[in-house]
């Protein structure tokens, strides 16, 4: 059955007037009064429901039954992931929803290259927490992941103290394997830090390290932002998986 975004139900009601969606609902799936959907919203609730009102504007839902949303993972993971250049910060949010990651902090390091104002920099945020939401939906994702403001690497370590498990791949230095810090540990919430094209620098690193994160290795290959944050949240979605 299709699945939609909402952001609220109201009693026993609910709105589509997101104009994406409300696209895709009558144009693309040229879906009509009385057909049914699931929505979801951000605290991760579904509902089945029955379209009963259709205009240029909204959808309008009747919502019949709560539907019985999928049990999280008793793990939560965040990524903090260096900008990359070009847009491929999208790709990696979208994946990285696909794959069940609960919190993603696009970060500012000392090599990121990007340069974003203010404006860019909110406008940027938008579209990620729309690309978030389109890869819940499309993944069939109870709860959207939350997408943070562009955030300093100091900033991200220093408010690091929640997690039982904090993980910093780089290419330098004395380093673990992922697989075995994993294996070994039994985390509940677990942050781990991707850094940009040309690593980490020294000073990062022995920052990261100072605030109790492990330095790990992802192998003998060097990796581009996007792979190595793909890879880091598959192996540990998988790993852990219950």
């Amino acid at each position: 059955m299709h699945r939609f975004y909402i952001d609220h139900v109201d009693g026993n009601k609910a709105i589509i007037s997101d104009s994406e969606q409300l696209h895709h609902l009558k144009d693309v799936l040229r879906l009509k009064v009385d057909d049914e959907v699931i929505v979801f919203d951000s605290l991760g609730n579904e509902y089945l429901g029955a379209i009963t009102g259709l205009d240029r504007e909204q959808a309008e839902l009747k919502v019949a039954r709560v539907g019985s949303s999928r049990s999280p993972s008793s793990t939560k993971l965040t990524v903090a992931c260096a900008i990359p250049k070009g847009n491929r910060l999208d790709d990696v949010i979208d994946y990285l929803t696909q794959l069940g990651v609960d919190r993603i902090i696009p970060m500012w390091t000392e090599r990121v290259v990007v340069k974003l104002d203010d404006t860019k920099t909110e406008a940027r945020l938008k579209r990620w927490q729309k690309i978030a939401q389109s890869a819940a939906q499309q993944s069939q994702r109870s709860k959207i992941p939350l997408i943070e403001p562009v955030t300093g690497l100091n900033d991200v370590v220093s408010s690091s103290e929640d997690y039982d498990l904090k993980l910093i791949p780089n290419l330098a230095g004395e380093r673990r394997h992922l697989k075995d810090v994993v294996a070994e540990a039994r985390p509940k919430d677990i942050i781990v830090l991707i850094g940009p094209e040309g690593d980490f620098t020294l000073e990062e690193v022995t920052l990261a390290v100072s605030k109790g994160f492990i330095p790990v290795s992802l192998g003998d290959t060097v990796l581009r932002v996007a792979t190595a944050a793909i890879a880091v949240a598959s192996y540990i979605k998988f790993a852990l998986v219950e």
